[in-house]
């Protein structure tokens, strides 16, 4: 089996490090098509009216001038010689959660083409607490637990997953996976004016607002957030 691998973290994020270690427990070829440089919340955001320039970095890895859409239009189009058995994007930077992370990520819009194309893929993230860093090890194994549960599942044409992990005290319960409905309530948007004719957002991540069984609350909650999402 091949998967192509991507993110908008930039090809050398170690959240895309950590993806290509998990993959690779379960393919027999890893693609790596990913951003030459960091492009993130860009949404769905494709190039069509000038060039898009890539780089070969190493066999089978290439650094694309463009955004996550671009990377998997171009990998589909262009660098694969033949077409992903899965397309698998992040380990993002921080969360993806509820509707309106999913419509803002360039880590989704990565597998949200990929799903254009009935291909199936993942959109991994990992949230974020403030002033913690990540640990990519254990987020690697978490990912593949995750995989592992959705692999026994059907995915139509068109549709995908999302895949979100905790940030859980080292000294807590091991995350569970959960299969969950998106966040419906949207982020909450606050400007503070910081000069006549400037603001700067200055809205709360970590405090908005979600239902229970969401997977924002089961996220929060400490637990892997799993969602089906039809395009």
């Amino acid at each position: 089996m091949i998967a192509l691998l991507t993110n908008d973290d930039g090809i050398e994020a170690e959240g895309l490090a950590s993806l290509r270690q998990m993959a690779e427990e379960f393919f027999d070829e890893v693609w790596l098509v990913a951003p030459a440089s960091q492009m993130s919340e860009i949404g769905h955001r494709v190039t069509t009216q000038e060039p898009i320039r890539f780089e070969k970095r190493e066999e089978k890895i290439f650094a694309v001038h463009g955004t996550p859409a671009d990377c998997t239009r171009v990998a589909l189009a262009h660098l694969l010689p033949q077409k992903p058995d899965w397309v698998l994007s992040g380990i993002n930077h921080g969360g993806n959660l509820g509707r309106h992370d999913f419509v803002i990520s360039g880590t989704v819009a990565a597998v949200r083409e990929a799903a254009f194309a009935d291909l199936p893929g993942v959109a991994f993230s990992h949230f974020l607490k403030q002033g913690r860093e990540p640990n990519w090890e254990e987020a690697r194994e978490r990912c593949a637990t995750a995989f592992r549960e959705i692999l026994k599942d059907e995915l139509a044409p068109g549709d995908l997953w999302t895949v979100n992990l905790p940030h859980p005290d080292p000294e807590g319960p091991e995350p569970k996976v959960v299969f969950c409905d998106q966040e419906k309530h949207p982020l909450e948007v606050i400007y503070e004016e910081v000069s006549d004719d400037e603001l700067v957002y200055v809205g709360d991540y970590h405090e908005r607002p979600r239902v229970p069984g969401s997977d924002v609350s089961v996220c929060f909650g400490g637990d892997v957030a799993v969602s089906k999402i039809r395009v």
